[in-house]
């Protein structure tokens, strides 16, 4: 099978740039490095600075970026990818078919695996370059998400001539990449200050400057929107309950989409009683999600079955989460021998306003089966790079997960095949078969039959408790203009103004 794209993303019409827009976000990712996170607030502000072969915008059509054109050749087990020409990096290195093979060479090499992205991309066997221009990616297997992972993340392409010479701790404070705007300056926990590339390959930015804020707190978040201080909140940030504060503000306005973004609190299924798949359901079936998602999202979200969104690939409509039966519930405790008043911890982020009070009510719920839940805040990083990889929570734990590639794969691999990063606790050999053989599958059929299968399985073994998939909730000064809100957070600010 062959397929071939071509065009270009951006008129590639010069324009003089002027003005800054100053945004918020929620967290400090650590690290600019592409290969070093899966984290959507690294997504909101690198989309600025890394292109990838592919992009896909908040339409989310899947379209030509630093690659013209690819075809698909070998049944799909090779892509021969055509790149942009007279691209350079922001240090002025040229972008060729060396920089894409450097780019992968490292993503699945020793510095690839000190990060979480190079699970994404393992059915890449090879890249060749067959001129300046031209490159093969060869695959293992054939994988149906490939293109689409090559738009975001660990598939940025990064300068090998910069690295090399400036090494890896610099690069990931220091990032060079081909995109519309330039690294200025970082301040670890402060923001990142970036400039207009004007020799961007898809025509200079509307913007001179982006100035990025880190502000963990909502209401502090919220209060610099109203003073004019930020033009823009980026999710995942904003509270349902500070919704009507914005909408009430003549200046300010709240943009909403349906998005990937799903909540969860998962199960330490190792240690103490979460341990038994019995008390996982009598858990499931003590908390009233229906009502969280009414009372607590108002109407910003939906319930789930499945720790994935309406929107993904893989998802089964007919799949239904496990009923609220609070004597059910009991029953089932009973029958695991758990007593009166056992108490179990629920670990979350510390800046999550909305979890903070979901958390609370979940905990109530809790306590009319008769468990006694206590809520342990963390900082986010803290929670994310150390307490869930390393195996260290409680026995729920929040996990929020953008799902950005819209495929289930993205989210289930990552989350319940043995030896990720974030699954600490499960190792389930079925599970394992079943996330791998659907992985090569080029039949859409027969691969959304066993992502169904998958998402089954795991509901059957309670291994989370699904909440909500949320809206993105992006609070918006009304001096922006020609801003898109993007489901996944990935903003490309290209065509944005602020008056």
């Amino acid at each position: 099978m062959a397929l071939a794209l071509s065009g270009a993303v951006f008129s590639a019409a010069p324009a003089l740039a002027a003005g800054k827009m100053t945004i918020s976000s929620p967290q400090d990712p650590g690290s600019w490095d592409p290969i070093d996170t899966f984290l959507v607030a690294w997504a909101a502000v690198s989309t600025n600075i890394f292109d990838g072969l592919t992009y896909r915008g908040p339409d989310m059509k899947l379209v030509p970026a630093l690659a013209e054109s690819w075809e698909e050749l070998d049944e799909g087990k090779r892509i021969r990818f055509k790149l942009r020409q007279n691209v350079s990096f922001h240090n002025g290195e040229p972008f060729n078919a060396a920089a894409v093979k450097y780019t992968f060479d490292r993503l699945l090499g020793e510095e690839g695996s000190k990060g979480p992205q190079r699970s994404n991309y393992i059915a890449i066997e090879s890249v060749e370059v067959i001129d300046d221009y031209t490159v093969d990616i060869k695959l293992s297997t054939p994988d149906p998400v490939l293109l689409t992972k090559l738009a975001g993340y660990g598939a940025m392409i990064v300068p090998p001539k910069y690295i090399e010479e400036h090494g890896e701790d610099h690069f990931n404070l220091n990032p060079v990449g081909t995109g519309a705007f330039k690294f200025v300056s970082y301040e670890p926990k402060v923001g990142i200050k970036l400039e207009a590339n004007s020799e961007y390959w898809g025509g200079a930015p509307k913007l001179s400057e982006l100035d990025f804020r880190f502000i963990a707190e909502p209401a502090t978040a919220v209060a610099e929107l109203q003073a004019g201080r930020v033009d823009l909140v980026i999710p995942p940030i904003i509270p349902i309950g500070m919704i009507p504060v914005i909408e009430g503000d003549d200046n300010l306005e709240i943009v909403s989409v349906p998005g990937p973004t799903v909540d969860s609190l998962r199960f330490n299924t190792r240690d103490g009683i979460t341990a038994d798949p019995k008390v996982r359901k009598a858990i499931i079936m003590a908390v009233d999600r229906k009502t969280i998602v009414e009372s607590i999202l108002a109407g910003q979200g939906a319930e789930i079955a499945t720790f994935q969104s309406a929107l993904s690939f893989g998802y089964d409509p007919d799949l239904a989460p496990l009923p609220f039966d609070p004597e059910g519930a009991k029953t089932l405790l009973q029958e695991a021998g758990v007593k009166e008043g056992a108490q179990l911890q629920i670990d979350i982020r510390g800046n999550d306003a909305t979890m903070n009070e979901v958390a609370q009510i979940v905990s109530s719920y809790l306590s009319m089966v008769g468990l006694t839940a206590t809520i342990k805040p963390y900082e986010t990083n803290v929670l994310l790079n150390d307490i869930i990889p390393q195996g260290k929570t409680g026995a729920m734990f929040q996990q929020k997960w953008g799902g950005w590639t819209f495929d289930y794969d993205n989210t289930a691999y990552s989350m319940y095949h043995s030896g990720e990063k974030w699954n600490p606790y499960e190792k389930d050999e079925k599970l394992d078969k079943l996330l791998e053989s659907q992985r090569p599958l080029t039949d859409r059929a027969e691969r959304e039959k066993i992502l169904r299968e998958i998402g089954a399985y795991v509901a059957d073994r309670a291994l989370e408790l699904p909440l909500y998939n949320s809206n993105a909730i992006y609070g918006v000064s009304k001096r922006v203009k020609g801003f898109v809100a993007a489901p996944d957070n990935r903003l490309k600010l290209t065509d944005v103004t602020v008056e």
